[in-house]
């Protein structure tokens, strides 16, 4: 029987919202408009209150469409899609897509490599862009890696180019920073109490119109249909990375998920199952994310000193979750597994 047959393949939101329909009462700030929108190959749910909370959502969704069409690495209009056919060559891009190269080499630099997005040709042969999913060849994947290197990559201005045997893609980075942007289109529609879901990333403007927190339940990677913690947050953003969003299961029995290690080209196994970021910057958290579940246990505290005014929830491969004080009055643990705190000192 063939690989392919043997696969069995899930996409699994990493956190939710809870939050009850509001009373629709005469005052407008207590009137919830909510938008189901459809984009970057996931489902996407957007709730604002107040008098101009329409002609925000409507704004917001075309801002999330006119990004996705700059930043896809499938469409053959896309500034990746351009980048990634240059034969080397400069390419001249939009200001979001420079914006996120440029946070992607920060971000490389800041982790030790730990975030690539030149990884994107060890993906695809994964089969995770395609879902044809098949485990490698060795020689193939070290053929794959020897062009997999953020730091060949030339940004001057929104100019990019990169070696001809590279390939990028910014799927790490694009719902992060789409959720900033839909919180500036809300503030410029005078918007002060709203929250989204894109696809599991969630984030908050402010919060709820009774002036209390936001709740977000995070799943419980070892049971993805449960959730395992609750946070409290407001005017901020809680991204997930785990191996239970997207992954396969081989003839050998192996889970294989899509969160690629730079450093071997196989699914990071570095000590990390789930990893939560959560602060006031969507993109950082997005970047963050991945980038701490690739570094793993033996990496992560150096990662975590360079961003203190970020909270973390980590959830290691033995059940046990381990979160930093910033949240340690606005999590509940309604899992069986310990919690407990841990410095970033």
């Amino acid at each position: 029987m063939s690989l392919r047959k043997n696969l069995v393949f899930t996409v699994i939101a990493a956190v939710s919202i809870l939050c009850g329909c509001a009373d629709k009462t005469n005052n407008d700030k207590n009137i919830a408009v909510t938008r189901d929108v459809f984009a970057m190959d996931t489902y996407m749910n957007l709730k604002a209150y107040g008098k101009n909370a329409e002609p925000a959502l409507e704004e917001a969704e075309k801002r999330i469409h006119e990004l996705e069409n700059e930043l896809s690495a499938t469409s053959e209009q896309s500034d990746i899609w351009k980048i990634n056919h240059s034969s080397g060559e400069e390419t001249a891009v939009s200001r979001d897509t420079a914006a996120l190269i440029d946070k992607a080499l920060e971000i490389g630099n800041s982790t030790h490599g730990a975030l690539d997005i030149t990884i994107f040709p060890v993906l695809k042969e994964w089969g995770f862009t395609t879902e044809k999913y098949h485990i490698p060849d060795e020689n193939k994947l070290k053929s794959l890696l020897e062009n997999v290197d953020y730091r060949q990559i030339k940004l001057n201005d929104k100019t990019v180019s990169i070696p001809e045997k590279s390939e990028i893609d910014l799927g790490a980075l694009a719902k992060g920073y789409t959720g900033d942007e839909i919180m500036e289109v809300f503030k410029s529609h005078s918007i002060d109490s709203a929250i989204v879901s894109l696809g599991g990333n969630v984030q908050a403007l402010g919060s709820k119109p009774d002036g209390t927190n936001w709740k977000v339940a995070v799943r419980d990677p070892f049971s993805p249909e449960n959730d395992m913690c609750v946070v409290e947050i407001s005017d901020k953003a809680v991204i997930t990375s785990g191996n239970y969003e997207r992954f396969f299961t081989g003839d050998d029995g192996k889970r294989y998920w899509h969160i690629i290690d730079p450093a071997d080209g196989y699914p990071a196994d570095n000590g990390f199952v789930s990893v939560t970021v959560i602060g006031e910057n969507g993109l950082n958290c997005d970047c963050l994310s991945t980038a701490l579940f690739v570094a793993g246990i033996d990496g992560y505290k150096d990662i975590m000193m360079d961003y203190p005014n970020y909270d973390f929830i980590f959830v290691t491969d033995d059940e046990k979750i381990l979160y930093t004080g910033g949240i340690k009055d606005k999590f509940q643990n309604i899992s069986s597994m310990s919690a407990e705190v841990i410095d970033i000192d």
